[in-house]
């Protein structure tokens, strides 16, 4: 396997169309995202920065990939260890505040819920999200802390 994985993504502002902005509470925050052969996604800033609350932040991007990359590398070593999981969701959050004089995020916080098949294999099952939250690639690439408060059922 590679050691180098390369992606990108082209993001186009959209609201060019209602020039002239003349002020920093007027312009428009929204944007898409475009990648060969995937869907569209629709962003802006959120609403406590003048943006659009019904499209994706890059705020809001943040705590999908941290929570994504986290279940995917669960998912991943839970496979490996023959641990069926029957279901998992997250409940994930994550704070921007001002710190060191730059706004920032300064914590993320994940709650992974899942099921698996066996109640045999619950504690095996707990212990692999502190395997996944080391492997995580995204979790180790961020300067602030992701804590992760994960449940397992069968």
């Amino acid at each position: 396997m590679a050691r180098e994985h390369a992606f990108s993504a082209r993001v186009v502002w959209t609201g060019g169309h209602r020039l002239p902005e003349l002020s920093y509470e007027s312009y428009s925050r929204d944007f898409v995202v475009r990648a060969e052969g995937k869907p569209q996604i629709s962003g802006s800033g959120p609403r406590v920065f003048l943006g659009d609350d019904s499209r994706w932040s890059p705020e809001d991007l943040m705590v999908v990939t941290l929570s994504s990359c986290h279940m995917l590398t669960y998912l991943a070593l839970a496979s490996r260890a023959g641990i069926k999981v029957l279901s998992y969701e997250d409940d994930a959050s994550a704070t921007l505040a001002m710190k060191d004089g730059k706004m920032r995020f300064i914590d993320a916080l994940l709650r992974p819920r899942v099921r698996v098949e066996s109640a045999a294999q619950v504690d095996a099952a707990q212990e692999l999200h502190h395997k996944a939250h080391d492997g995580c690639f995204v979790a180790s690439s961020v300067n602030f802390p992701v804590r992760c408060e994960a449940e397992v059922s069968a």
